[in-house]
This record gives structure tokens, sequence and C-alpha cells, in this order.
């Protein structure tokens, strides 16, 4: 009987294939724990890229904000550590290969990472060397012709009502609200791009080609440098009252300027080239009054400016008044390009206005860094090249600014974002 039951497990053929099974069992088992490994090898490629793409952007915004790359971009390989490093990272500020080698505006982070396996090792297979490479670098978003400094949640530019702007150039706010730029009612605005620390909402008030760019990079002020005035400044201020159907032409200013008090200007006014400090009150101009003037800077300022920064002067333009003003375009005076100068020590705590007619020419920049500007344009005004920078702004009217300010004298706004270039 057990002869003949040895003898059946000889013929029969089961058995054949439980022992081919068997012998494949390590080779199956292999080939499964390769493939585990190489979807981890995969997994550790895809953190060791993500792993330099944020340190290379931590280095390019610490670029932007003057501080140092390297620092910056080490500290965001430590914090995010996703992979284990296996070699000291490369960080180049400024690249040394790559479309961005020799800009000092760029940051090239290289990281590297080679980590054995259990059944790759076990298989004799040799664990490969990953690497991440990444550069990014701060880049020109546009030129804009309206900047607002705003810095707190609050929105930075409004436009109200109907208001249509059409700016010819780029707008961009400071602002951190969550729609930093607020277009409500039938208003539309055609800018290229919008900018903004905080959010935008995209809404139809857009006008195409208008680009949208939220959480951007501050814009620095563009006139900082302007100088502050002083004391030396307002002295032999005298008053300026010009009633209606009168002419007042003013002297030539000196190389100091000219100082005006308690302005109120119902006429017509001309105004020589050179630079007019308005000492405290109200740069006050009325609905039928005229004003000319080529070359011109007017700064709203106060005697009391230090003790009294409420006292500096601010600017209220009536929608019916004609102005016919430009600012300086000689580049090596101080001024060149600016209109209009709010002392930058005014508080925020008023608007300033400034309307024109129909028959309005402007050309220049209005600056009013510690206050909100209203600007209100009207059909047919003509605004060649008109910048505003201001803590805050507001349109309200038709305001069409062609801005093609070449040979104007008045300075381009730049601003920057930084992204991934390589």
């Amino acid at each position: 009987m057990f002869g003949r039951m040895i003898a059946r497990l000889g013929r029969d053929r089961t058995g054949n294939i439980l022992v081919m099974a068997a012998a494949s069992m390590p080779i199956f088992v292999g080939a499964a724990g390769l493939a585990t490994d190489t979807v981890q090898w995969t997994l550790w490629k895809r953190q060791v890229q993500r792993q330099a793409d944020s340190a290379a952007l931590a280095g390019a915004y610490a670029v932007a904000q003057g501080f140092s790359a390297s620092d910056s971009a080490t500290s965001d390989i430590n914090r995010l550590a996703l992979v284990n490093l296996t070699q000291t990272p490369t960080i180049e500020n400024a690249p040394t290969t790559g479309a961005y080698a020799g800009n000092s505006k760029a940051v090239r982070v290289v990281l590297q990472t080679s980590q054995e396996l259990p059944f790759s090792k076990m298989l004799g297979v040799q664990a490969p060397v990953i690497y991440g490479e990444a550069t990014a670098a701060v880049v020109g978003s546009g030129d804009y012709c309206v900047v607002t400094l705003e810095k707190t949640s609050t929105v930075g530019i409004t436009l109200q009502g109907n208001a249509t702007v059409n700016l010819g150039c780029g707008m961009a706010t400071n602002s951190r609200a969550s729609n930093a730029v607020y277009a409500g009612g039938s208003s539309t605005v055609t800018a290229s791009p919008v900018a903004a620390v905080g959010g935008l909402t995209s809404s139809s008030n857009y006008v195409s080609p208008t680009t949208l760019l939220p959480y951007s990079l501050p814009v620095q002020d563009p006139y900082a440098s302007l100088p502050t005035p002083t004391a030396s400044n307002l002295t032999g201020c005298t008053n300026l009252n010009v009633q209606p159907n009168n002419t007042v032409t003013l002297p030539q200013p000196g190389a100091n300027g000219s100082c005006l008090k308690n302005v109120d200007i119902k006429g017509t006014l001309n105004l020589p080239a050179g630079v007019y400090y308005i000492d405290g009150g109200t740069f006050n101009v009325g609905s039928q009054a005229v004003i000319n003037g080529t070359g011109v800077t007017i700064i709203l300022t106060s005697n009391t400016a230090s003790s009294n920064p409420g006292s500096i002067a601010t600017v209220n333009i009536n929608g019916g008044a004609t102005l016919n003003l430009s600012a300086p375009t000689d580049t090596s005076n101080p001024y060149h390009g600016v209109l209009f100068y709010q002392d930058r020590r005014a508080p925020d705590s008023g608007t300033n206005v400034i309307n024109g007619n129909a028959g309005s020419v402007l050309q220049g920049s209005f600056y009013f860094p510690g206050q909100a500007l209203s600007f209100s344009g009207t059909s047919g005004m003509t605004t060649k090249c008109v910048k505003m920078v201001s803590k805050r702004v507001t349109f309200i009217g038709n305001s069409s600014i062609v801005n093609q300010c070449d040979n104007t004298g008045v300075d381009k706004f730049t601003a920057t974002l930084v992204k991934l270039v390589g």
C-alpha cells in the first residue's frame, strides 16, 4: 500500500507546480521589494525637489528684502527637512550656471541624497543619487503709475460708482486686505498688472488685458529720497487769495522756492516754473478757477510740521477747475517729475481731493505718502503722464490716463516678484 501511494504521488503533476512556485517565490518577493524601493526613491525625488524649490524661493525673497540668501535658504531647508541630505547643500547667489548665471537677483539651490533600502541592497542594486535643483529670481512685474503705501488690512485702491480708470500701465498696493483693490458698482479698470500684497478678487470690473497679481512683494516708496521740507523753506510766506474774474501772476520762485499760505483760488493763477511751499491750511481751488504752470512743484507742509504734523497743508481742487500744470522735467532737479508733494510727516487723518474739468492738462506725479488721495477725472481731460503715490487712493469719475511718459521727466515706478525660473 505504501508503495502504491508513492507511485501515485510521483505521477501527480500538481506537485511539480508546487515545487516551481516555491522555487520562484524569492524572485516574486524580490521584484515586489524592488518595486517598493523604486516607489520610495521616486517619493524622495519629489521631496528633494520640493525642498530645493522652497529653499530657492526663500533665498530670492531674502534678496528682494535685502537679507542673506544663504541664511534664508539654509533655514528653509532645515525647517522642511523632508529627506536626510547626504551632501552639504549648494546655495548660490548669483548662480554659476544656467540662464541666470551671474545674476545677483537669482538664487540657485542644489540638494542631494542617496540612501540604501533593504530589498534593493539584498538584490545587490546600488542606491541611486537623487538630486533636486531649483533657481528662483527677483524679476520685474511691470511698470506702475499708481502705488498705495497702505500696509494694513484696509483696502488700498478703491473705484467707486461709475469710475472708469484706463491707466496705460499697472497699479499696486501694499495693502494686506483679503481684497486689496475694490472695484465696485459699474466701475471699470484697465491696468496691467494690478498687484497687491494681499488678495485680489476677480470680477467683471477688470477689463482685458488687465491681469491680477495677488500676494506680491511690497512696493517701495519711489519718492522716499525726496528731501523733507525745513523751516528755511518757509520764510517770507505770503497770503494768496485770487478772487473770481481776477488774474494773478506770481513772481519767479528763488533758489529756495516761494512760500504761500492761506491759499484760496477762485480766479486765474499763473505760476512761473519753480517750487512753491504751502504753509498749512488747505490749498483750495474753486470750481471756476484756472491754474497755469509749467515746470512747477507744489509742496504741502507747515512751519510747525515737526511739533504738530496735523498742521501740514492739504489740497482740495473742485471738479469744475481748469488745471494746466506740469512738473519739472530736468533730472538734476530733486523734484523732477513731481507736481504735488505732501510732507510725509502728515498724519493719516484726511483725504486730499484733486479734480479737473475736460479742459485740464496734467503731467506729473501726485505724492501723498501719509494721507489718502481722491482723484476724479473727466472725459476729455488730458493726462498724458500722471502718476500717483499715496497712502490710499480712490478713483471717482472718468480717469483715462494715457501714461506715455517718455521725455517727461516722470520716473517709472517698477515693482518686482519672486518666482522659480529654473
